[in-house]
């Protein structure tokens, strides 16, 4: 039984038509899913993959109307995009320099040439260089060239006061392997640590930051809601199991009906989701056409005239 990589990272925004055209402008990424928070049906739930809605490509985001997240610990602070090819990244920081948004220069991270900036509403992100590792589904209407684009997550940084309880979740209970550190970024006496899932690499790594002397951090527009972590679709009964086993408060089996959740919070806080592969974004649309228009799940659509009243226009 084996977590097998990052499968998405679900964040804040305030302004929805703004981060609609943030990402699938600025940074090229494909709306594959314009459905509704399924405990909140006030607020959308937008999804942004690869050409392929592929599981491990997505960001999503919760609009609701709340203002900037207050930053600091028991929270996750960064999340990284991974793309590959000489001179992509020189590429991208040009492009997001002409769009006016904070960079900050490329550097060499835990052995990874990487671009830190933020979004509008300063959601803290990274462009990682992967080598090209795995396979890359560009999306062909991508305002962005198909060897720039984003090709997926990973790795996620969270910030933790105290390393001991969530190490102990990530390696007992998630079966995550420790394996190396670096000078935490802007606080080099501070240590990062980097926990792998599977074979690992950059689409499989949580990082975790150890920061005492931090704030908790308070919810917000540009902060996280909780990252997502994959596993094969004929594992997640024995995830619930394991979960109890460990006398591990979660949701329990949840079906969001393009996969199967299950959700819990780490020592520190931090909600973690355990999420299966599939049925994928296509159980109710066509590939092709993803993302074109308001999806709902079986459950919610005897509500849509309801829903898509309450919801503004994208």
């Amino acid at each position: 039984m084996q977590l097998t990589g990052i499968h998405h990272l679900t964040a804040v925004t305030a302004q929805a038509a703004a981060n609609h055209a943030f990402y699938t402008g600025t940074l090229g990424m494909r709306l594959v899913k314009k459905t509704v928070n399924q405990d909140d049906v006030s607020a959308y739930h937008l999804f942004y993959a690869d050409g392929e809605a592929s599981p491990g490509s997505d960001l999503t985001f919760f609009d609701w109307p709340v203002g900037r997240e207050g930053r600091g610990t028991h929270a996750i602070v960064r999340s990284a995009l991974r793309v590959a090819g000489a001179g992509t990244l020189d590429w991208w920081k040009a492009r997001l320099d002409g769009a006016g948004l904070r960079t900050e220069g490329i550097v060499e991270r835990d052995g990874r040439a990487t671009l830190d900036f933020e979004d509008f509403e300063g959601q803290r992100l990274s462009l990682v260089d992967d080598g090209g590792t795995g396979p890359a589904h560009p999306w062909a209407r991508s305002p962005v060239p198909a060897e720039r684009q984003i090709r997926g997550l990973g790795p996620i940084t969270i910030s933790v006061p105290d390393l001991g309880p969530t190490e102990a979740a990530l390696t007992r209970v998630m079966g995550m392997t420790a394996v190396r550190t670096y000078p935490t970024p802007g606080a080099p006496a501070k240590t990062t640590h980097v926990y792998a899932m599977g074979p690992g690499g950059p689409a499989a790594e949580l990082h975790v930051a150890v920061d005492p002397d931090l704030p908790a951090a308070r919810p917000g527009a540009g902060g996280v809601h909780h990252v997502a972590f994959r596993c094969p679709d004929d594992q997640y009964e024995a995830w619930n199991d394991r979960l109890r086993q460990f006398r591990v408060p979660s949701s329990g089996p949840v079906d969001r009906f393009y996969f199967r959740s299950l959700y819990f919070r780490e020592p520190n806080g931090i909600l973690f989701e355990i999420a299966t592969d599939g049925p994928g974004f296509d159980a109710d649309e066509p590939k092709e056409s993803l993302g074109e228009r308001l999806a709902l799940p079986p459950f919610l659509e005897p509500r849509r005239a309801r829903i898509e009243a309450g919801l503004k226009p994208l």
